[in-house]
């Protein structure tokens, strides 16, 4: 029979409610109420199904979803993790969210998960795994498996999506296992294989782990050892996924060139945020207000980045560029925003130059008499919108991302962006349409990309003008939410043995 599904999701009360479908038949259908018991058993996530002479009406379904993040600080992947959380919370889910110790100077999301209620006050609950940490060790990693098994025995989720490379690789492998012993134990108990206890196992690619060969020998050396071993276990954990989601077409591209999964695993859903919080400034977040609040003066060309305060996010590229030009043009200003364990060694670095240090959350400042180097210390994501808008363009020399989501942000403020052409980048900084792309590592172009910028106020205008139109959509967090409702039922579907 000739099935054609339509409709999306409807959220139901969330209290781990299962499917009640009303079947009105004008016609007897076998084939099709053995089609709709299919898709009972598959955990369907489809709101309406429509055949011919056969309409089946959805009341409530709801899904048990886990997800698994190594750390919730602030960043780019815990944010589209948090967004995706509370969307589904909203659509009537029950979403769980699991992560490693959160700890350093990169803040932490914990406090907006734990503040969150739906409209019918409902929550994420939330799970720390106390052996879960960012590095390699054997003994802890151990650890955190059984704490995992465990935390999967105790909520039964429909679906697990695991995100970032550590709990990607590790979450993957241990759900798989559980599938496959649950799977042995139906067999044995006579129930067929596949059963409806089979997780779907989802990962999300918001960067990759493979570092860039620079440096000297030996730093290369250990560089392509280390990478040697992420890519072995991608490829591994690969093998025990049903869907692999990119941020970025440029992720789905990079991961296949190195024998990663096979192409129908893949999907793209680009990053989603809060766009109305970047579109329009909340009181007192407009440009005039932070950039009097930052010190800027009406004079001022400030250069912007937002990014955690790390080696391989290039805020020493932006000096090695444009260092020589702010000595000679006082008015040609940085702006950091956010922290990071690279934090001392810039500011170190920035006034053995003679650059003129601000550092917002140290010191007070009073406007007009802000640094040539202003540091706003950890910002909280509300935030990011409004610092954003006091900047005249967005510096993103970033030597490693998935799809930065900052870059986007920053073109629905209606700031122009450059940045290196690395990975996902160049699907919102368009060459000459949206932003301005620049080799990775080459300081020269970043230079005249940034000075190019700076004396033309109608070239950045015209390319955020058309950047901001470009994000509204592709990047909204309701679109994001509703696309991953499609890949969980593609997971299911393919955990559970569903055609």
């Amino acid at each position: 029979m000739d099935v054609a599904w339509v409709g999306a999701l409807q959220a139901g009360r969330g209290d781990v409610a299962r499917q009640n479908w009303a079947a009105r038949s004008s016609v007897g259908d076998s084939t099709g109420e053995l089609r709709l018991q299919a898709l009972l058993a598959a955990g369907g996530c489809v709101a309406t199904r429509a055949t011919s002479g056969m309409r089946y009406a959805l009341d409530t379904v709801s899904l048990k979803i886990l997800h698994l993040s190594t750390r919730l600080i602030l960043g780019g992947s815990q944010e589209n993790t948090i967004l995706s959380c509370e969307g589904q919370a909203r659509r009537g889910h029950e979403v769980h969210l699991a992560f490693g110790p959160i700890y350093g100077p990169e803040g932490s999301l914990l406090d907006r998960v734990r503040r969150f209620r739906t409209s019918d006050g409902r929550k994420i609950e939330a799970y720390e795994l106390p052996s879960l940490v960012r590095e390699v060790n054997p003994i802890k990693d151990r650890r955190a498996a059984d704490e995992l098994r465990d935390l999967l025995d105790e909520v039964r989720p429909d679906i697990i999506h695991t995100h970032s490379s550590k709990a990607g690789i590790f979450g993957r492998v241990v759900a798989w296992n559980v599938n496959r012993t649950r799977e042995r134990s139906g067999k044995e108990t006579g129930k067929a294989a596949g059963t409806r206890e089979s997780i779907g196992i989802v990962h999300t690619i918001h960067g990759p782990p493979f570092m860039p060969m620079q440096g000297s020998l030996p730093r290369k050396v250990k560089t392509w050892v280390v990478n040697r071993g992420y890519v072995a276990a991608e490829r591994y954990a690969a093998k025990r996924c049903h869907v692999i989601v990119s941020v970025a077409d440029a992720m789905t591209d990079l991961y296949l060139s190195k024998g990663i999964g096979r192409r129908e695993q893949y999907v793209t859903v680009y990053s989603g945020m809060e766009t109305e919080r970047f579109l329009n400034a909340a009181p007192g977040e407009d440009r005039a207000s932070m950039r009097r609040a930052l010190g800027f003066t009406d004079s001022d060309v400030v250069v912007g980045t937002v990014a955690r305060l790390a080696e391989h996010k290039g805020h020493d590229d932006v000096l090695d560029a444009i260092g020589a030009d702010m000595l000679a043009r006082r008015n040609l200003k940085l702006l950091w925003v956010g922290d990071g364990w690279w934090r001392a060694k810039l500011v170190e670095r920035a006034r053995r130059e003679g650059f003129s240090v601000m550092e917002m959350d140290k010191q007070a400042t009073v406007a007009g008499s802000s640094g040539q180097i202003v540091l706003t210390g950890l910002v909280p994501s509300e935030r990011v919108p409004a610092c954003l808008r006091a900047m005249d363009m967005l510096v993103h020399p970033s030597y490693r991302e998935g799809l930065p989501r900052t870059v986007p942000q920053a073109l629905l403020c209606g700031v122009a962006p450059v940045a290196y052409d690395v990975d996902g980048t160049r699907e919102a900084c368009i060459e000459g349409k949206t932003g301005k792309l620049v080799p990775v590592g080459d300081r020269a172009a970043l230079r005249a990309a940034v000075l190019e910028l700076a004396d033309s106020p109608a070239e950045r205008e015209r390319l955020a003008k058309a950047g901001r139109e470009l994000c509204r959509v592709r990047f909204a967090a309701e679109t994001m939410v509703e696309e991953l409702e499609r890949v969980y039922e593609r997971a299911l579907r393919a955990a559970r043995g569903r055609a």
